[in-house]
C-alpha cells in the first residue's frame, strides 16, 4: 500500500447535505474571498455578522470528518484575509470567527492558523476525476486574490505531496528494517526513495513556469504570515472570546509544516544541531496533523539505518544519493527564498507588501536556516570509495 500525506480520497468542495445556513454562509464568504479582498469588503462583511452566524456545531457528529477539514480551511482562509487583507493587519479576531475556529482546530489537533496542512493538503481538488494528481488536473477549493501565480503556487506544493507518496511509503518501511533484513530489501527501499524525489524536484523546479516572484512577494506572500516573532503583530492576535481574550503567537504557513522531509531525516538518520534550527523544526510538527507527527516520531525512534548501510558500499552509495535528492530540494528551496523574497524586497513598490524582509512566513530568518539545512544534509553523506 503506498502511502502519502494527502488525504486518502480528495478532499471535498461543499459540504454535506442539509448543512445549516451558518455552513452555507461559512462557504459563501470562502468562495467568495476575493472579490471580497478586492473590494475590502471583508472586514465589514465580518462585522456585521452576529456572534453564531458562522457557527459549526453541525459538523460535530458521526462521520463528517472531511466537512470539519473542509471547516478550517474556510475558517482559516477567512481569518487571514480578515487580519492581512487591509491597509494594515488587524490585532483581534472577532468571536464570529475565533470561536468556531479554535473549535475545529481543537478538534483536529492544530492550532487556530493558516498552516500548510489547510493550505496545501486539504485545499485541492481534481478537475478531471478520472486521471491522476497533476499538475494539469488540480484546482483550488479556496485562495486569496487567486489568479495563477497564487494557484501554482500552491498546486507545486500538492503535486509535491502527490510524488513523494513513494519515497513517504518506502521510508516507513526502511525505519522497520533491522539487521535481519537483507541487502536487497535495504536498498529497494532506497532506490524508491530516490527515484521519488527525482520526481519531487522535476515538480519543485517548475515553480518559475506560472508563479511570478514579484506577484508571489505582493499578492501570495503577505496573507500567509502568522504572529509568532512577526514585527507587524507585535504584541500577538486576540481571538475574542477565547483564550481568555488573551493574545496568542502562532507560526505562519510555511513549507517547513509538510512532513516529508523530517519523516525522510527521521528514517535515514540525518540529524541536526541541537540550536534553534533544531527547535523550530520540532515546533513546526505542533502545526501537523497529529498522525503526521506520529509518523515521524515512530521513524526517527525505531530506525537503525546508518547502521545498517554503513558497512555496504552498494547501500552506502544509495544512502548517498537519497540524500542528495534531499540536499538538491534544499538548495532550490535556498534558491528560490533569494529570488521571490530577498530580490523583491529590494524593489521599491507600491503594489501590495510582501511581509517582512529577513523573517519567514513561519516567522524565522528563512535563509541563515535554509543554508544551514542544506549544508547538513550535504555533511552527512558517506561519501564512500
Amino acid at each position: 500500500m503506498t502511502l502519502t500525506f494527502l488525504p486518502k480520497t480528495p478532499p471535498i468542495k461543499n459540504y454535506s447535505d442539509h448543512s445549516s445556513e451558518s455552513l452555507e454562509r461559512l462557504h459563501d464568504i470562502a468562495s467568495n474571498l476575493p472579490k471580497l479582498l478586492l473590494t475590502n469588503k471583508v472586514q465589514p462583511t465580518i462585522n456585521s455578522l452576529s456572534k453564531n452566524d458562522l457557527s459549526v456545531n453541525d459538523l460535530f457528529i458521526e462521520g463528517r470528518a472531511k466537512n470539519i477539514r473542509l471547516a478550517m480551511v474556510h475558517l482559516s482562509f477567512i481569518a487571514h484575509a480578515y487580519v492581512w487583507g487591509g491597509s494594515k493587519p488587524e490585532s483581534s479576531l472577532p468571536e464570529v470567527l475565533a470561536k468556531p475556529w479554535n473549535k475545529v482546530a481543537q478538534t483536529l489537533g492544530r492550532p487556530p492558523i493558516l498552516s500548510y496542512a489547510s493550505y496545501c493538503l486539504d485545499n485541492w481538488f481534481k478537475i478531471n476525476e478520472d486521471e491522476k494528481i497533476s499538475l494539469e488536473n488540480v484546482g483550488l477549493i479556496t485562495n486569496f486574490l487567486g489568479g495563477v501565480d497564487e494557484d501554482w503556487f500552491v498546486t507545486i506544493h500538492v503535486c509535491i505531496e502527490h510524488a513523494a507518496s513513494e519515497a513517504v511509503t518506502a521510508a516507513i518501511e526502511l525505519s522497520k528494517m533491522t539487521v535481519e533484513n537483507s541487502e536487497d530489501d535495504i536498498l529497494g527501499h532506497l532506490k524508491s526513495i530516490t527515484k521519488s524525489l527525482q520526481e519531487v524536484n522535476r515538480i519543485f523546479s517548475r515553480t518559475p513556469e506560472k508563479c511570478d516572484p514579484y506577484i508571489y512577494y505582493h499578492r501570495v506572500r503577505p496573507f500567509i504570515f502568522g504572529s509568532k516573532d512577526n514585527p507587524d503583530l507585535k504584541e500577538g492576535l486576540i481571538y475574542e472570546g477565547e483564550f481568555d481574550n488573551k493574545p496568542q503567537f502562532y507560526r505562519g504557513e510555511t513549507g517547513a509544516q509538510s512532513a516529508i522531509m523530517p519523516l525522510l531525516d527521521g528514517a535515514l538518520g540525518v540529524h541536526h544541531t541541537n540550536d534553534n534550527l533544531r527547535h523550530y523544526l520540532n515546533e513546526m510538527r505542533d502545526y501537523m496533523p497529529p498522525d503526521h507527527r506520529k509518523m515521524i516520531e515512530d521513524a526517527e525512534s525505531s530506525s537503525q539505518t546508518t547502521k545498517l548501510i554503513k558497512d555496504s558500499k552498494v547501500l552506502s552509495d544509495e544512502y548517498d544519493n537519497c540524500l542528495e535528492e534531499i540536499r538538491a530540494f534544499r538548495a532550490q528551496h535556498l534558491e528560490f527564498a533569494g529570488t521571490y523574497i530577498n530580490k523583491q524586497s529590494q524593489i521599491k513598490s507600491t503594489f501590495g507588501r510582501g511581509g517582512s524582509t529577513v523573517t519567514g512566513t513561519g516567522g524565522t530568518p528563512f535563509m541563515q536556516y535554509l543554508k544551514k539545512h542544506r549544508d547538513e544534509t550535504e555533511s552527512q553523506k558517506i561519501k564512500s570509495d
